[in-house]
């Protein structure tokens, strides 16, 4: 990591609040270069305190953007961090229109040459691409990282028309913890405490309306820029990594998008900017590329950016299962077209009689974290035991290595004679030892087999029906001597909530198959001619992370009670614990998910989250706390939510709310 603390340009930094059309001002801070020149500006908007809670990852990029000759500026959503209003839903018209707004504000600056583009991951990412759909006149370029184009069925809430519990819990959970954070009074003043309270009488826990639509509805479809990707006029460089569950959005927008107009990049990276250095890497220099895309469509220079490959991927080589890798081997590819003559679908026939697909409810506790960040175990350990726990089929690997790209496709022949189930299958790499390798993986709601915007019960009678659905796309090598093996469970929890009566089905193989994308190696770019710099970023914040008395606890523990049949899931998600700001801010957060289930009772999984976070200003005799609770269970009618908020000033109680709901399992 190469840190830069010199630049073409000087730069300044000042933070302002931008009025909004209803008056409402929006806090921002803004890094510009020293110049009398107007410059484009590059906007990243979140709700998730640019103060604090961004502010080290701010730091690393903002200002290297300045340096290069653009005003980089970072916003608060509206009701969040230092903004003023009150929180709404996640990427609702408001936040949209307020974005809008705010790129329309930016381009009236003197400062601004009136050219606009924007970035983001996760949150960032998802808006920038929906803000890119409204079509704003001065939005010329966006880079969107690790985000996605359709918000039911690749996101945190439904996962193949399934409930996706651990994501739906846990980050409800999560912005439930964060939209009842503060405002900072070193930023907005004696006022902050009635701010507070104000936001607080609004809140009401996103998980009410998430599960409360369990199609693909009109709720899902707002915001989901697949329903008309011809909107998008904006240059779109789509970045995902392998390891992240968004990555299918970039093959999807590279498919769609007019290809003079958009670029993909998939590489081996978790939940991160590329050039963090997080596991997985290798780490590029990310921020060097995205200049050279910000100065091709917002300064009219020709950088030779859009005369790279439509899609340029990393393909992994066979490696050992491990919960974390440093680096990954493999190479870069690239592909001058989407779907790519290069990508051939080669189809694998299921052999052998009907077989009982009936897997214990506890199928799924070593499948990683939904949202790996690069910590330590964050990725699937060894297979073996959820393979076992499995229906399994193999197909060797003989004298070629075999290489795939994209997504891959399963087509079960199910015969089943309860009205509710689910089918998940597994994609894995087996080395001679027998270590299982999870290469990709994806799963179908069984009841949602003709659209995710409908729910169709089992027919009635052990009847025997086709259904396909696709994996995660992926870019993998299984080499000679190894084994491509397809495991195939009718539960997978935590990760997919199970479904009432489900009492698993029978599998077919006569009929059934898996379909491979597989990539001719031999249609490489040249030798070298895919490469990046290595990673820059400006000066570190200089935040400190002292060591704390507690005991650190592990990140993953799975325990089993023999005598019960339970098992327990328990998630310290390790988004930043302890740290103390340059300006004298201590910001402490902690948090646990428990996921727990009896490994023959689908009814029995229960999931609880509890937060954490503490804001503590010593200079200002400031000191507040917001702790929550999330629980969610279910009946065969019901899913049942319980959540509670106890927010302190001073140790004083000024806030205490408790939210119980019944939500009818209509799909679920």
């Amino acid at each position: 990591m190469l840190i830069r603390t010199t630049f073409p340009y000087e730069t300044v930094r000042e933070d302002i609040r931008i009025p909004l059309p209803d008056g409402t001002r929006l806090y921002a801070r803004i890094w510009r270069p020293v110049t009398e020149e107007p410059v484009p500006a590059l906007l990243e908007y979140l709700p998730y305190r640019l103060s604090d809670w961004t502010a080290p990852r701010d730091a690393q990029r903002h200002p290297w953007y300045a340096g290069h000759g653009y005003a980089s500026v970072r916003v608060d959503v509206r009701g969040h961090g230092n903004s003023e209003g009150l929180p709404g839903d996640e990427y609702d018209s408001t936040e949209l229109a307020d974005g809008v707004a705010v790129i329309h504000w930016l381009a009236r600056q003197e400062w601004c040459s009136g050219r606009v583009g924007m970035f983001g991951i996760s949150w960032g990412g998802f808006n920038s691409l929906q803000l890119a759909a409204l079509a704003p006149e001065p939005l010329k370029a966006i880079v969107t990282v690790c985000s996605t184009d359709d918000r039911y069925d690749n996101d945190v809430h439904y996962m193949g028309g399934s409930v996706l519990a651990v994501d739906m819990h846990a980050w409800a959970a999560t912005m439930l913890a964060f939209v009842c954070r503060p405002p900072d009074p070193a930023h907005v003043g004696e006022g902050w405490r009635d701010m507070w309270l104000e936001r607080l009488e609004s809140v009401d826990p996103f998980i009410h309306t998430w599960l409360a639509h369990q199609t693909r509805d009109a709720y899902w479809r707002h915001g989901s820029v697949c329903e008309d990707y011809g909107a998008i006029e904006a240059h779109v460089l789509a970045v995902g990594g392998w390891h992240d569950p968004y990555r299918d959005t970039v093959l999807r927008l590279v498919e769609h998008l007019d290809p003079g107009k958009v670029r993909g990049l998939i590489g081996p990276w978790s939940h991160q900017y590329p050039d963090r250095g997080l596991p997985p890497g290798p780490a590029i220099g990310f921020l060097q590329e995205t200049l050279r895309w910000w100065d091709q469509h917002l300064k009219g220079e020709e950088t030779g950016v859009m005369d790279e490959p439509l899609l340029r991927s990393w393909i992994s080589e066979s490696h050992r299962p491990a919960t974390v890798y440093d680096t990954l081997p493999g190479r870069w590819v690239g592909d001058t077209s989407w779907p790519s003559e290069n990508v051939s679908p080669v189809v694998y026939a299921l052999q052998g009689a009907p077989l009982t697909v009936r897997s214990p409810q506890h199928t799924g506790v070593d499948a990683g974290r939904f949202f790996p960040f690069g910590n330590q175990a964050d990725l699937p350990p060894d297979q073996r035991e959820e393979d076992a726990r499995s229906v399994s089929f193999e197909f060797p690997v003989e004298d070629l290595p075999i290489e795939i790209l994209g997504r891959p496709r399963v087509g079960l022949r199910v015969r089943m004679d309860v009205p509710r189930g689910q089918a998940v299958a597994r994609l894995c790499d087996v080395a001679p030892d027998g270590s299982s390798t999870l290469v990709t993986r994806g799963a179908l709601n069984l009841s949602a087999r003709h659209g995710r915007d409908r729910s169709e019960d089992w027919p009635a009678g052990d009847i025997t029906e086709d259904v396909t659905f696709e994996l995660n796309g992926i870019g993998h090598t299984f080499p000679p001597g190894h084994r491509i093996r397809v495991a195939v469970s009718s539960s997978y929890w935590p990760w997919i909530w199970p479904q009432p009566g489900s009492a698993g089905f029978t599998l077919v193989p006569q009929g059934s198959f898996v379909e491979l994308p597989v990539r001719r190696p031999d249609h490489d770019h040249p030798a070298g001619t895919l490469s990046f710099d290595e990673p820059e970023q400006s000066e570190p914040l200089g935040v400190s992370y002292p060591a704390t008395l507690d005991e650190e606890r592990p990140e993953r523990l799975v325990v089993r009670d023999v005598a019960s049949g339970e098992w327990r899931l328990e998630v310290d998600p390790r988004y930043g614990g302890t740290r103390v700001y340059p300006d004298g801010l201590e910001f402490t957060e902690d948090a646990l998910e428990t996921y727990t289930i009896q490994e023959d009772d689908p009814l029995s999984a229960r999931t609880r989250s509890d937060w954490t976070v503490r804001l503590h200003r010593p200079d200002l005799a400031w000191d507040t706390e917001v702790l929550t609770r999330s629980e969610i269970s279910a009946d065969a009618d019901d899913f049942v939510t319980t959540d509670e908020v106890v927010c302190k000033d001073g140790g004083e109680i000024v806030f205490h709310r408790t939210w119980e709901r019944r939500i009818p399992r209509t799909a679920g």
